[in-house]
């Protein structure tokens, strides 16, 4: 099949040759109107360059969170356009296949509703590149999403927890109650007594059931796909330097569907207004 673009090629070659157009229009069946179409320009053309330049910035990013960016940025856009446009610039995230596990039993985990009210923490283990284990301590706060820190070592021990979290205290305060599973990093002598001295309860989950501990799990899953698969980390400075990087720009610039599409940042702002005006009567 012939294409317009070629039809119009020939009817001028045709042309040059010449031959009449009103002939050459009839040998290759094509109308005047046709042979005088000119395009109008790509409206989107500006749209489809933001949509590849996030893709290609944030490459674990699916159409979902490149419209709340844009929507970020103050575009309005409809969803479907962007989404048209992205499959056409075949930008589509490439799935990767979890792990099949048994469904057990579900409940609720109850989101507070001011920041510093329950922190969640875990662990998660990379290497760079000598094969040397990277071991990143992840600290969420449930309510607002924050990634509150990541300490990124060669090993941390309950001793270290505790560092790391008097060092948060003196930044923004401690929490009622930190969530952690049953390593021996949370749950020993020094980490038991750091929080009896400070006030702080902890809450251990049961052993095989991390979906008491949710908020953390999803976290590292984003940290994991968003940032651990995306970097090879030649030193532990480097990938110091990256996964903080990455940390702010998950509580910055990142936005949520389960926050209404805000930043944490944003989200924990919002809520501290919201306690303000309650503890003024406004």
């Amino acid at each position: 099949m012939v294409t317009a673009p070629a039809r119009r090629l020939l009817v001028r070659s045709m042309v040059e040759k010449g031959m009449s157009e009103r002939r050459a229009l009839t040998v290759v069946r094509m109308s005047a109107s046709a042979l005088r179409y000119e395009p109008r320009a790509d409206r989107t053309a500006e749209l489809r360059e933001q949509i590849a330049a996030l893709a290609h910035r944030h490459r674990r990013y699916g159409v979902g969170m490149i419209h709340l960016k844009l929507r970020q940025k103050g575009l309005v856009v409809n969803h479907k356009r962007v989404e048209r446009l992205y499959q056409e610039a075949g930008l589509q995230v490439r799935c990767r296949k979890r792990k099949k596990v048994p469904v057990g039993e579900r409940q609720p985990l109850l989101r507070p509703s001011a920041a510093n009210e329950v922190w969640s923490m875990d662990f998660v283990f990379d290497r760079t590149a000598e094969g040397r284990v990277v071991k990143c301590l992840t600290i969420v706060d449930d309510a607002t999403h924050e990634a509150v820190a990541i300490e990124v070592e060669r090993a941390i021990s309950g001793q270290g927890v505790s560092r790391v979290l008097d060092r948060l205290a003196m930044q923004r305060g401690l929490p009622r109650v930190i969530r952690t599973d049953n390593g021996k990093e949370f749950c020993g002598k020094a980490m038991v007594a750091w929080a009896y001295e400070k006030g702080v309860a902890l809450r251990l989950i049961e052993p095989g059931k991390p979906n008491q501990n949710a908020y953390v799990e999803s976290f590292n899953g984003r940290l994991r796909d968003g940032c651990l698969n995306e970097h090879w980390f030649p030193t532990l400075l480097h990938a110091r330097t990256s996964i903080e990087s990455w940390r702010r720009d998950y509580n910055e610039e990142r936005p949520k569907r389960a926050l209404g599409g805000l930043t944490p940042a944003q989200y924990a702002a919002q809520l501290a207004t919201k306690k303000d005006n309650i503890s003024t009567g406004l």
